[in-house]
Formats: structure tokens, C-alpha cells, sequence
């Protein structure tokens, strides 16, 4: 009988973007999925160990996740990410993560990697995963059987987004979607900004969406946002930022400030510390939100971030917030 090859897929960056599309190729393929554990204390701790010291957090904690595949699988898949559409592509940081995790971390097992550029040609995405599926087998209606159904995957997930649903870890292997709090007349909005590996990542959110669901805040994020309503407020910039999750959380903020400024009471963008686009993409909410009169917050986080810090600062604000709303203050 023979033995089913272990792939791992490390639980962070681009993961919560693409993971039903991944882990339904290679579950095709035959091969058995393995998530790396949720981000926690340990994997941290692992991720600064092995990373150069002016990487971002989200880097650190990639490097981490690596680390704690490396004994539980037989080869980790780690795609190069280049661009996704138009002239826009990835922060640096992404495009290197292939070489920076095979220079920093030791005792690795073979890494899978296959650059995927969809503004270069025609049928980029087919092909990037034919070029994948063929480090596994030469079957090649194996092949393409797995990648429509991961694509059908992919559409039912980028689907529940929409619908307000966001993915959750489900012990430490698995992820599930739950449904973010339902929206009721009177409730305090706000829009809450950040790139998913941050916001739906509790530890490195600390948990951010879960607390403002206990303040009884209704939240919108950027995953949540129709492609119309972003392409609308889109138009409020002379020029496109760069990189992709930059452009997300740019056009979810223009989107409240200008097309539907009464939607939101407020907004909180979650920046993580060292990370050179969001240093720009804040300042240009910030100026934005100033402008137009918007209540806005900026949370840093990284890793000494606490817990109880940042729910000092979030507390404050929502309840600003909430005695704006009712009147006790303007």
C-alpha cells in the first residue's frame, strides 16, 4: 500500500486568502493536508528565532508556522506570490518569503515552490497549478479533476466572505467559518480594517473581532466588501497603491469616507509594526478620515503587544463612540 505524502500549509499570510483553494488541490491529488498549528506564544518565539530582526511581525510569525511543520510533514508548500490582478502585485516582503524562509530556517523538509504571476499571461492560474500537481504525479486529468474542484472551493469561501462569514481554527488542525455578529438597527458600526492574516489571526489580532462582538459592535471588513462597492471607491484615488492587501484595506476606508460616510460610525485600522506599505496606507486613512469628520483609531500590534493594552484603547474608543451616538458628547 503506498504511503500518502504529508503536505503542510502554514496557517498565516496569504493562507486565509487561498486556503479551501490549496487544501482541496492536494486532497485531490491524493495527499493529506496539514495545517500548522493556530499562531501562538511558542510559534512566535520560533518565527523571531530564525527571522532577520527588521522583518514585520506577519514575517516573523510565517517563519514560525514553517518551523512547526518541519517534523510533522514531508514537504511544505510555500508558493511565490507575485500578482493577483493588474498592475498590482504583493508587498516584497511576499515575493522573498520562499528564499528568506530557506536561508533562516534549519532542517527543513523539501519546500514546494512555484511563482504565480496572473498579470502575466493567459491561463496563469491554470497552469501554475499544473506545474504544482506535476511535482506529484503525471496524471495529468488528475490534475486538472483537482483544480476545479479546489476553484469550486475557492468561489463557495470567497462566497461566505461576503456573506459576513470568516474563517476560525477548529482545534489545530482544521478551519471552520462562523458568522460574524448580525447587524441590528441602533448597534454602533464601525469599519475595521486590517489585511486578513492580522484580523482573522486571534493571537495576532488579539482577538480583536471577538471583543467588539462582546461591546456589541457591529463590525465591516475588508473581505466582506463587494467588488462593486470597492471599484466605486476606488475612484476617490488619482492612482492605485501597489500591493494587493494595501489596495483592499485603502478602498474599504474610501468606500465609508465617501460613498457611504453614514454607514460607520468609526474606523479601526490594525497595523502590524515594522510593515512598510501600511506605514503609507494609515497615513493616508488617517488624512482621509481627518477630512472628513470620521472617528478613527490606529492599533499597533506586534510582538510584545498585550491584551490588556489594546482593550484599554479599544474600550475608550467604542465608548466615545457610543456617547457621540446618543448625544452625551459631540
Amino acid at each position: 500500500m503506498a504511503v500518502t505524502k504529508k503536505i503542510g500549509i502554514p496557517r498565516t499570510l496569504y493562507f486565509y486568502s487561498f486556503f479551501p483553494l490549496w487544501k482541496t488541490f492536494f486532497e485531490e491529488l491524493g495527499m493529506e493536508v496539514v495545517f500548522s498549528p493556530p499562531t501562538n506564544k511558542g510559534i512566535l518565539d520560533l518565527g523571531v528565532k530564525d527571522t532577520v530582526n527588521d522583518a514585520c511581525i506577519p514575517v516573523k510569525v510565517f517563519h514560525g508556522h514553517v518551523a512547526a511543520l518541519r517534523d510533522k510533514v514531508d514537504c511544505i508548500f510555500i508558493p511565490r506570490l507575485i500578482s493577483f490582478k493588474g498592475s498590482i502585485t504583493l508587498c516584497p516582503k511576499f515575493l522573498g518569503l520562499p528564499d528568506m524562509v530557506k536561508s533562516s530556517v534549519e532542517n527543513l523538509p523539501s519546500l514546494v515552490v512555484e511563482n504565480l504571476h496572473l498579470n502575466r499571461r493567459y491561463f496563469a492560474l491554470p497552469r501554475f497549478f499544473l506545474r504544482v500537481g506535476k511535482r506529484f504525479t503525471n496524471n495529468v486529468w488528475l490534475i486538472w479533476r483537482a483544480y476545479f474542484k479546489a476553484l469550486h472551493s475557492w468561489k463557495i469561501y470567497k462566497a461566505q466572505l461576503l456573506q459576513g462569514y470568516y474563517p476560525a481554527a477548529k482545534g489545530t488542525r482544521d478551519v471552520v467559518m462562523v458568522p460574524g455578529r448580525k447587524r441590528n438597527e441602533g448597534s454602533l458600526k464601525l469599519a475595521v480594517l486590517a489585511y486578513p492574516y492580522v484580523l482573522y489571526d486571534p493571537f495576532m489580532s488579539i482577538n480583536l473581532l471577538k471583543s467588539l462582538e462582546k461591546m456589541g459592535v457591529d463590525t465591516y471588513i475588508p473581505d466582506s466588501m463587494q467588488p462593486t462597492q470597492l471599484k466605486r471607491a476606488k475612484r476617490h484615488l488619482p492612482l492605485n497603491l501597489f500591493w494587493y492587501y494595501s489596495s483592499q484595506v485603502t478602498w474599504t476606508s474610501l468606500y465609508f469616507l465617501y460613498e457611504e460616510k453614514h454607514k460607520v460610525d468609526g474606523i479601526i485600522h490594525v497595523t502590524a509594526f515594522g510593515c512598510g506599505p501600511d506605514a503609507m496606507v494609515d497615513k493616508l486613512i488617517e488624512l482621509e478620515a481627518r477630512k472628513n469628520k470620521m472617528p478613527f483609531i490606529t492599533i499597533t500590534i506586534d510582538e510584545h503587544t498585550g491584551e490588556a493594552g489594546m482593550s484599554t484603547r479599544l474600550e475608550a474608543f467604542v465608548d466615545m463612540l457610543k456617547k457621540r451616538k446618543d448625544g452625551t458628547v459631540s
